[in-house]
């Protein structure tokens, strides 16, 4: 296969694994940082002992460095898809990765929220379910959205990185020829795809954040 074929094939695997393993975090991820968010201190069903074990749970899962939950997960990855490489394998790691991101970073959102907003939502009688539907979920989105372009360059990261093991994508390339073949220039190139993607999907999202709070 041409190089320029490997690069742009590298590309679409890219996306992939980032938009799949992104969707697929935050439908996972959102509700857990909702739970955090509600049970917490302060929250509208403060619950401590839920809180702390949710919040230990994801901590611990976040300090974890992506390259050895990558190595780690390899049995539950040949579980899912069958394989520990390639792009279909690789989204499993990146999912697991980025939702305890997700949920802490969603919860930060909705602590966000001005306490009066809730405190009328109360007043008025609506029920946990609504408030956060109708009142902390649309009052945190802008917060939320930003949170999104920031998750989407994290995920981008944790693909590249996961070309040490063959998963797939840009990183995958840069590492086959620019480190073990050690071809400068296509290493420079997937290097300079990676930032231009980042700096892309950060500039959108911000755009878009200030047009929804506007």
């Amino acid at each position: 296969m041409h190089i320029t074929q490997t690069i742009a094939k590298g590309f679409l695997e890219t996306l992939e694994m980032t938009g799949v393993a992104t969707a697929v975090a935050y439908i996972m991820g959102l509700p857990l940082g909702v739970l955090l968010a509600v049970t917490g201190k302060n929250g509208i069903a403060e619950n401590r002992p839920v809180s702390f074990l949710l919040g230990s749970i994801l901590n611990i899962a976040r300090s974890i460095p992506f390259l050895i939950l990558l190595v780690m997960l390899i049995p539950f990855t040949r579980l899912i898809v069958g394989t520990s490489l390639g792009t279909e394998a690789t989204i499993v790691p990146l999912t697991v990765g980025t939702i305890p991101i997700v949920a802490r970073m969603v919860e930060q959102s909705l602590h966000e929220v001005n306490p009066g907003v809730i405190e009328a939502a109360q007043a008025m009688g609506a029920g946990n379910l609504r408030i956060v539907k109708e009142v902390l979920i649309p009052e945190a989105g802008p917060s939320l959205l930003m949170g999104v372009s920031i998750n989407i360059a994290t995920v981008l990261g944790y693909s590249a990185m996961a070309g040490f093991v063959g998963g797939g994508g840009l990183g995958d390339i840069a590492i086959q020829y620019g480190y073990y073949r050690y071809e400068t220039d296509i290493l420079l190139i997937t290097v300079a795809m990676l930032v231009i993607i980042v700096q892309f999907l950060q500039s959108f999202g911000e755009r878009l954040t200030v047009k929804i709070r506007h």
